[in-house]
């Protein structure tokens, strides 16, 4: 046997931890995935209660998505949703370049669905923390940016 060459032991403990690795990166994103549901769902709720009208959720275009699109007084909201251990994380992990994909989805939304009722539109942030209460920024970057 050469020296360069492992054992077949070695070659199938090294596929065990391949695969380990891998299911436990599935298993990570699935949480991830679950606790974003979960942010947008009480995001959601703290709209309605505070009297928005949930128009669509996680509104996908070939620019991005929004997580949720809601109405009140004729104002139209693109909501973003920002799910972290803290306030304070969820409040920086807002990118410039994540806020253009939003505007870009925005403007895609506003031709499709956009009616003379509505006047004006803006971009707001839903920040999400474990047992805190959801912190709602409205106007959180320019609209002007449509």
């Amino acid at each position: 046997m050469s020296l360069h060459t492992p054992s077949s032991r070695q070659q199938t403990s090294r596929r065990h931890e391949s695969r380990r690795r891998a299911s436990h990166r599935r298993a990570s994103r699935r949480r991830a995935y679950l606790f974003g549901h979960d942010a947008e769902t009480r995001a959601a709720m703290w709209l309605r209660l505070k009297g928005y009208r949930i128009l669509a959720r996680r509104y996908k275009t070939p620019f991005g998505e929004i997580d949720i699109i809601a109405r009140r007084l004729g104002v139209i909201c693109f909501t973003e949703v920002k799910a972290r251990c803290t306030l304070e994380e969820a409040r920086r992990a807002l990118t410039s370049r994540q806020q253009g994909r939003i505007a870009n989805a925005a403007r895609i939304w506003l031709q499709n669905f956009d009616k003379p009722a509505y006047h004006s539109h803006r971009f707001d942030v839903i920040l999400i923390a474990p047992r805190r209460r959801p912190q709602h920024i409205e106007n959180a970057f320019p609209a002007q940016v449509i």
